[in-house]
């Protein structure tokens, strides 16, 4: 019989759910490595970094490689004549919570070949680091940027590491990760205190706050707006 007792909030306070990643996994093969040609060069070129791969949905191929490589690795698809992945689409990262390594994600595209591939590599919890690849595809800077803000991946290399979403002095941790309470780690009571004592000038210019100067937007003159007939 089902717990009346319960109300809609009481999800929030149990908190998220784990990922089922081996659920997922169900749904793809390891796939033919001769059906894409990157996949094939990747396991003869890099045979000791390559973990594993997959045919995903349908036509998706995705290669796990060693972390510990990866630049090596994303270079060599992003130089050679025979692959040229000149489009980083995404850099992105997830967490399947339960103690799983976080993956992070690297969507390519191949305007030359016109081929995809997915490249996916996994950090242990306490060694959430990983070499930037903005010195290969300007693209990832900001993508990088959002991992490393709602993640809490630390990309090497980085030229300007820093929140891009959430404010600089953001205290209460990552918020994409599964082990981040839904309602935050600061009570209500906390998170309005520090929202009140916000120092405007964060994020407003000097002049936008002149006391001086009303914040009000000018009124505007009747018949200029509706019936056609232009500012009176």
């Amino acid at each position: 019989m089902a717990d009346e007792t319960k109300n809609g909030l009481d999800a929030v306070d149990e908190g998220p759910l784990s990922s089922k990643a081996v659920e997922a996994e169900r749904t793809a093969s390891s796939g033919d490595p001769r059906d894409h040609a990157s996949v094939a060069a990747l396991l003869e070129t890099f045979p000791d970094s390559v973990q594993r791969h997959a045919l995903m949905v349908g036509d998706q191929f995705v290669v796990w490689i060693d972390p510990s490589v990866s630049h090596e690795v994303l270079a060599w698809l992003k130089d050679d004549p025979d692959h040229q992945y000149d489009m980083m689409s995404d850099v992105t990262a997830v967490d399947y919570g339960g103690g799983k390594p976080v993956e992070v994600v690297y969507q390519m595209f191949s305007t030359v070949h016109k081929r995809a591939l997915r490249i996916r590599c996994q950090l242990p919890l306490d060694a959430l680091e990983i070499d930037s690849v903005v010195d290969l595809w300007n693209a990832a800077n900001w993508l990088e940027r959002e991992v490393y803000d709602l993640f809490g991946v630390t990309f090497h290399g980085h030229p300007d590491l820093r929140r891009i979403l959430m404010p600089h002095d953001y205290a209460e941790g990552h918020p994409l990760r599964k082990d981040f309470p839904l309602r935050g780690r600061f009570s209500r009571a906390e998170q309005t205190r520090r929202a009140l004592a916000q120092d405007v000038e964060r994020f407003y210019l000097g002049e936008e706050i002149d006391p001086e100067r009303p914040q009000e937007v000018a009124p505007v003159e009747t018949g200029s707006l509706g019936d056609g007939g232009g500012a009176r």
